[in-house]
């Protein structure tokens, strides 16, 4: 057992500072609690409560993997489960373990090559859209383009033209998630949602949104079943496990929110980014054309399209999909020198992770060169799906997802922020941009030999 010395950090009423913050901007205050304490800080709640703020690849270990049975969803996300319901995001225990069985074989590697077709099929409809020297709201055409993604490989169905109300929606949720998660736990679901939706404004119209969706979405399908399973929905319906109507529900619409804002997400900063290190995306360019040339990505081009899974990578690491993950013990623990009581909070957070100087040298720089098979760095240094049991059931997809599409979107057009553009990040149930992210249309530019120009980062 590591050996124990005080862990640092403010006392409780110092620690009002920072927690009347924190609905303001989260991410700052765990930015602000690490620089002022270090890797491990102590944040007392209650005289039996405390919250531990971890930031190193040993902690993420040993919480998440090693000892990931000492450990369960934190109280923060009891009040979320009852907006979203019992899918995999906030299920625990045999529930979780049921569903994540369910779903798996869709999500497996073999099955998700098989998605390749659908994102080149999205990228190309909203490319085909564009005109150039139009201005877009990136943010938004990426949402619309991986809702496409998810409507067809999981369920079947077209869901581009719902992408704006469920965008609407989803903004409503990630706006009012950390209030979500720091209402009281009254005991059941529905009171705590019943307080949600009176208290969180425009919560109650958005979760009515998502639901009538993922209802018509099962009603389709039960009234024109397919004879074979052929996607998510006509799993969870044919098993034979009986999964109720509601479970149905719930996870059909974790799946919409986290399989479409996450990727999304993801592909708006990787545009911005690239748009910003016009090297980065020349060298980008230079590799879609020298592996797939004009035709259409497929999945077997995944493994030599090196640098443009290294933008992705590098993209994850500055903004990852999930920027904290919190857990509660169930027993007494000791992580690295840290002691946890049973009951106490721990955050692991995967962005302090990502931008810790000892790990990566220049954090705060835009360099996919990190990501290179020639590179490494700390196994639990960089995880942008989490890690354990819990990992990101689609973290296959996402991946493939982000890098098709990047390659699919490079062939048609160069995305140019517009002048004055800052694009900030606001930490909700996921890190996305804060606001709309314009950017200017213009045609692709060839340029097969920028693999070999000088590369400039920071």
């Amino acid at each position: 057992m590591a050996s124990t010395s005080p862990t640092p950090g403010p006392s409780r009423r110092q620690s009002l500072r920072y927690w009347t913050q924190i609905l303001r901007d989260p991410l700052a205050v765990y930015i602000a609690l690490a620089c002022d304490y270090g890797d491990a800080v102590r944040i007392p709640l209650t005289a039996k409560h405390t919250f531990f703020l971890l930031s190193r690849p040993e902690h993420a270990e040993h919480v998440l993997v090693a000892h990931q049975d000492h450990y369960v969803k934190a109280f923060t996300y009891r009040p979320l489960k009852a907006i979203l319901g019992d899918g995999l995001l906030t299920a625990e225990g045999d529930t979780w373990r049921r569903h994540r069985r369910l779903v798996q074989p869709v999500f497996s590697h073999r099955h998700v090559q098989t998605f390749a077709p659908a994102v080149v099929a999205a990228a190309r409809d909203r490319t085909n859209r564009w005109t150039p020297g139009a201005t877009i709201n990136l943010a938004d055409e990426m949402r619309t383009l991986t809702m496409h993604v998810i409507g067809r490989v999981l369920f079947g169905i077209d869901l581009a033209d719902d992408a704006e109300p469920i965008g609407r929606a989803v903004s409503r949720l990630q706006s009012a998630a950390t209030a979500a998660m720091l209402l009281p736990n009254l005991g059941s679901p529905q009171r705590t949602r019943w307080l949600a939706a009176h208290i969180i404004p425009g919560l109650g119209r958005a979760t009515t949104t998502l639901e009538s969706l993922v209802s018509r979405i099962i009603d389709a399908r039960i009234a024109a079943p397919h004879t074979e399973p052929s996607d998510l929905l006509d799993l969870l319906l044919a098993t034979e496990e009986l999964l109720s109507r509601s479970e149905i529900q719930d996870e059909v619409m974790t799946l919409v929110l986290a399989g479409h804002e996450t990727t999304a997400n993801t592909l708006t900063w990787a545009l911005a980014l690239l748009s910003r290190h016009p090297a980065a995306r020349d060298r980008l360019v230079a590799e879609v054309d020298e592996v797939i040339g004009d035709g259409d990505p497929q999945a077997t081009d995944m493994e030599s399209l090196v640098w443009t899974q290294a933008v992705v990578s590098e993209t994850m690491r500055l903004y990852p999909p999930a920027w904290t993950i919190e857990r509660d013990a169930v027993v007494a623990d000791n992580i690295a020198g840290v002691e946890v009581s049973p009951g106490d909070t721990v955050a692991i957070s995967p962005y302090l992770l990502h931008h810790h100087s000892e790990f990566w040298p220049n954090p705060e720089g835009f360099d996919p060169r990190r990501f290179m098979p020639d590179q490494h760095h700390p196994r639990y240094a960089f995880i942008p799906f989490g890690g354990g049991r819990r990992i990101c059931v689609g973290a296959g997809l996402a991946q493939l997802e982000a890098t098709i599409a990047l390659a699919t979107l490079s062939q048609a057009v160069r995305l140019d922020l517009v002048p004055g553009t800052v694009v900030r990040p606001r930490a909700d149930i996921t890190l996305h941009p804060r606001g709309p992210v314009t950017m200017t249309v213009a045609p692709p530019v060839r340029a097969a030999h920028a693999a070999a120009e000088p590369l400039t980062v920071g």
